[in-house]
């Protein structure tokens, strides 16, 4: 119970489902990435070219990209046995 004065509300646990937190993840990415597209629009860089930099830097694909650039720190690169 959560009180407020001398009125007291009863407190609620609200669960979401792991697509209700995924789509809002979603959907706060995609409004910071608008946001920095407006913001280098504004500076006089190209939208296209903005668009590419924003999504380079969250990993999205652009447009018709094939493959983004692999992240050398992730998972796909070779073992340490190979290099050494």
């Amino acid at each position: 119970m959560v009180g407020l004065g001398m009125i007291c509300f009863p407190m609620v646990k609200k669960t979401a489902s792991i697509e209700e937190v995924l789509a809002a993840i979603e959907t706060a990415r995609d409004k910071v990435m608008a946001d920095e597209v407006k913001s280098l629009t504004k500076l006089g860089i190209p939208k296209a070219m903005a668009y590419q930099m924003i999504a380079s830097r969250f990993h999205q694909k652009v447009g018709n990209q094939e493959e983004a650039e692999p992240d050398p720190f992730e998972g796909n690169a070779t073992s340490w046995e190979e290099i050494g």
